[in-house]
């Protein structure tokens, strides 16, 4: 029998309970144990009960969906070093459940979402619908069918009961906290609070659905991103129909020879990194799950549910900070941040500190040379910026990052994930120069992109106009960074 998602507080509550007592537990008898023992057995032993309390949360992860399927999700993109490099495989292997978890509700609870929201029997809305589903979203599954018309269309149907469950994890992962950090240490009051803002307006599948309109419309005709139409006239709360797009999974795009995944890898870029300095709005939930190649070589983009809209002024800003990194303008930065309020405690950051840290972070786009991304690479970045157990960095760490700017650093971060599952390489920075320099693009990508965003946008659109802050804020840009090299590198040598 299918299960149902567990919606009540208590309910889901006591998973995370037991996880806690279990952990507590293992890790005191682990202790006990240890007495007398080698070092290498104490290791391995840690080692060990280590990796069984966060496969365990892993598996609570998947069963609450919601919320708590949203942290699995992101960990799981980021493979965020939480287990030694020989186990890493296998814990690899059970996050991907979280990104393509099988369902585990019913098709007819399903079906009864579908006819409350419509008022209608399931035949009278679509000539034809497959019951077993073809993806796993966080909080819905999507299925695919025929309309009476003829389209080929993807519904995706919402988990009954999954508004309570969704308010009910943002309590249960505030409450629970210090026994998530355990396995996501990067659960910081700051991404709950990111959480808490954003995902229950992935709720509202009828908002969903006009945004992914939208974006079609945007990036309609495009040579190499395709957006498939939603129809808002057919969604509601709970249910979102749209084109049906086929294509192969982000899995076996895994499998592709390396240029072929590179070429993926700068589209994924370009799409969720780039549209922000291009359009000033981004799809802030890069995951694997959401990207499929489609035959005709294009790459399809999926789930708007997490979409931001930033102000002109928060885009320029972060394009003059990341500018002065890239050009090792310590104090400039410093001064930036601290009159934007991202330095909230400006005696205690040093203008060294802000731009190592800003560098940890993003300096894979900043350095004018090929690289290849890891997984190694985007999660030591990720958890250089947010792990609290990093000693690098503290002042920076406790400085308050302003809302819409924590929203962009996380898809940032996402996409850096992305792009280490691929193992993508270009040379990322002469790409980002594109929208950070307003420079001509200089891969075959980028001109095919810049052809059409000139032959379909006003002038004013294809090339942001610097203001005279952002002339006043930096000098003429250089061609590149001094070296190759990180400035750790430099420094050593």
């Amino acid at each position: 029998m299918a299960k149902q998602v567990p919606t009540s507080r208590l309910a889901r509550g006591t998973k995370l309970g037991a996880v806690a007592a279990s952990s507590v537990l293992r890790t005191q008898r682990t202790r006990l144990s240890m007495r007398g023992r080698s070092e290498a057995v104490r290791a391995r032993m840690a080692e060990e009960s280590m990796i069984r309390t966060t496969e365990q949360v892993v598996m609570v992860l998947g069963t609450m969906k919601g919320v708590a399927m949203k942290l699995g999700q992101m960990m799981s993109v980021l493979d965020l070093d939480l287990v030694p490099e020989n186990h890493r495989e296998r814990f690899q292997k059970r996050l991907a459940v979280l990104r393509n978890a099988a369902p585990t509700v019913s098709f007819e609870s399903m079906r009864r979402v579908i006819e409350e929201d419509f008022g209608e029997s399931l035949e009278r809305l679509f000539a034809e619908f497959e019951p077993e589903p073809i993806a796993a979203a966080s909080i819905g599954q999507v299925y695919r069918a025929k309309l009476h018309d003829g389209r080929v269309v993807a519904v995706k149907v919402q988990y009954p009961g999954i508004d309570v469950a969704v308010r009910a994890d943002l309590k249960n992962l505030t409450m629970f906290r210090k026994v998530l950090q355990s396995a996501m240490p990067w659960v910081t009051p700051a991404v709950l609070d990111e959480l808490r803002l954003n995902m229950e307006s992935e709720l509202d599948y009828q908002a969903e659905a006009a945004t992914q309109l939208q974006i079609a419309e945007l990036y309609a005709g495009h040579p190499f991103i395709a957006v498939p139409r939603s129809m808002p006239e057919l969604s509601t709360t709970r249910v979102l129909v749209s084109e049906y797009l086929p294509g192969k999974s982000f899995e076996e795009i895994r499998e592709l020879p390396q240029d072929e995944r590179d070429r993926v890898g700068e589209i994924i870029y370009r799409f969720y990194v780039g549209s922000l300095f291009t359009f000033n709005e981004f799809c802030g939930d890069p995951h694997p799950g959401n990207v499929l190649l489609v035959e005709d070589g294009r790459v399809g983009f999926l789930d708007f549910g997490l979409f931001n809209r930033m102000d002109p002024e928060h885009v320029r800003f972060e394009t003059i900070c990341l500018r002065a990194a890239a050009e090792d303008r310590a104090e400039d930065l410093r001064d930036l941040m601290v009159q934007r309020g991202v330095i909230d405690s400006p005696e205690e950051i040093g203008a060294e500190e802000a731009l190592e840290y800003v560098l940890s972070a993003s300096e894979w786009c900043l350095v004018d040379e090929e690289l290849t991304i890891t997984p190694e690479l985007a999660s030591g970045a990720f958890l250089l910026a947010v792990d609290p157990r990093a000693s690098e960095f503290t002042g920076m760490k406790q400085q308050n990052l302003p809302p819409e700017h924590l929203f962009s650093r996380r898809a940032d971060f996402l996409t850096f994930g992305m792009l280490g599952q691929l193992r993508a390489t270009a040379n990322w920075h002469r790409v980002a120069r594109e929208w950070l320099y307003d420079e001509a693009p200089v891969t075959e990508l980028g001109e095919i992109h810049h052809r059409w965003l000139t032959a379909t946008r006003p002038p004013n659109t294809v090339r942001r106009k610097k203001s005279g802050a952002d002339r006043a804020a930096q000098p003429a840009p250089p061609k590149s960074r001094p070296t190759g090299r990180t400035r750790r590198e430099r420094t050593e040598s």
